[in-house]
């Protein structure tokens, strides 16, 4: 009996709340044509030479990603420029690239914006020892190496040189960097090295400890910074990057741009938040010339920050990212917009859908209590007692369907009810033929 009603129920269910399941199916794919899709999960950025630093930082990037189920390809470039051409290339290009700051007036077209100032890249003037050198104007007719073609230090470097009139027909500019420059400076192939690199660049680190070159500082710097706005005005302390052996030997006045995280237009916002996380752990703690927390930045920008970038920089990654896992607050988010509309669309719809269940339930018992009033002697003629085996035989017959009604057991206790109904009636009606035949019998002995 019990599963019979369980049966019952269970199919009751599906008849009335079916059809409403098949309409949140149907919402769900309406709604989902309006959601945006979720973040690829592969990026490509371009960095620099394996020996360079946009090169480390991009590594370093990847690994952080990976952790987030993001699988970055690191790219080695010869530098910025070619960065920037590989960004603007709409086949075969890239996501994302580290970029020397004073890259926007080479872009061509506008679908780049900038997430963030990384760290200052100084440029680095490092000439033989045996050379007295304190001005850009000093190298005019020397070997000068000047960084590679599409590199964004030879692009710096020839506009600093071209200001102070030192172009090819005066001195022997060569197109050498990283570290066959080094190389080239340290056997004397060369006397002038020009390089924009940050300070933690292993090939820095060794020309500031050699006793071959030193390094020239820059003087009139402030006038370059005004000159250029995306060149910085640093200062290198004497012996701050080594006491003991008091390096640098004296302190060094040096111009830098800033490096910039640039992405497409079109990177999906969710990946813009995770990357400005990552690069958060990569650069928040400093450096000589950076203090603690000041990168990343949205200053010391070529191109327009983007917006997704300006609201992390407002508010954060947002409450789910900086709490749940990446692909899980991205879940919740884009099922969040499938939700909003269809809870607002389907409430009222879910709200009636107990009381239709429910009036269906007891529509199958009360749509039987007209049969009863039909019966009832109230309504009926004098004549009750001729009709009596007609009334009895209507009850036996209205009972005998009711019998067969099925209800889930919710709805038992209605049942049951008409049922004794239906025995108050038949009591009801033996009553009154008996208290009629009473009456008769007593007429006729009068």
């Amino acid at each position: 009996m019990f599963r019979k009603k369980e049966k019952l129920e269970y199919k009751e269910y599906i008849k009335t709340f079916g059809p409403a399941i098949v309409l949140i199916i149907i919402g769900f794919i309406i709604t989902y044509q309006f959601v945006s899709p979720a973040p690829p999960k592969h990026l490509v950025i371009a960095t620099g030479s394996p020996e360079g630093a946009y090169y480390t930082y991009g590594n370093a990037y990847s690994k952080l990603l990976a952790r987030e189920g993001i699988t970055l390809e690191v790219k080695t470039t010869a530098g910025s420029v070619e960065n920037l051409k590989l960004l603007e290339a709409e086949t075969g290009g890239v996501d994302i690239a580290l970029l020397q700051g004073g890259m926007r007036s080479l872009a061509k077209t506008k679908n780049m914006a900038s997430l963030a100032s990384l760290y200052f890249e100084p440029v680095w003037i490092f000439h033989q020892t045996a050379l007295s050198l304190k001005r850009f104007s000093d190298l005019k007719g020397l070997r000068v190496a000047v960084g590679l073609e599409g590199s964004g230090t030879k692009v710096l470097a020839m506009q600093l040189l071209g200001l102070n009139g030192i172009t090819s027909e005066n001195t022997q500019i060569l197109s050498y960097g990283g570290s066959k420059a080094i190389d080239m400076l340290l056997n004397n192939n060369i006397d002038v090295a020009i390089l924009v690199t940050t300070h933690r660049s292993a090939y820095i680190q060794k020309l500031l400890k050699s006793r071959s070159v030193k390094a020239m500082e820059i003087e009139r710097a402030e006038a370059y910074a005004l000159l250029y706005h995306y060149l910085n005005i640093l200062k290198l302390p004497e012996g701050v990057l080594d006491f003991e052996r008091n390096i640098p030997s004296q302190d060094l006045a040096l111009i830098a741009p800033a490096t910039q995280l640039v992405a497409r237009t079109d990177l999906h916002p969710a990946l813009i938040n995770l990357l400005l996380q990552v690069a958060e752990e990569v650069h928040e703690g400093g450096g000589v010339f950076e203090k603690a927390g000041e990168f990343p930045t949205p200053k010391y920008l070529d191109f327009e920050l983007s917006e997704e970038a300006e609201q992390f920089y407002k508010s954060g990654p947002g409450f789910l990212q900086h709490y749940l896992p990446f692909w899980m607050a991205i879940f919740l988010k884009r099922m969040a917009i499938m939700l909003l509309p269809l809870l607002g669309l389907l409430y009222p719809f879910f709200k009636f859908l107990p009381l239709i269940y429910r009036w269906r339930m007891r529509s199958r018992i009360y749509r039987w209590y007209q049969k009863l009033d039909d019966i009832d002697p109230d309504l009926q003629k004098k004549d009750f007692a001729s009709h009596m085996d007609e009334y009895l035989a209507k009850l036996d017959k209205l009972e005998e369907k009711v019998s067969k009604i099925s209800v889930p057991l919710a709805y038992a206790e209605d049942l049951y009810q008409f049922r004794l109904h239906i025995d108050m009636l038949r009591n009801r009606l033996h009553q009154i033929y008996e208290e009629k035949i009473t009456a008769s019998e007593l007429v006729n002995k009068t």
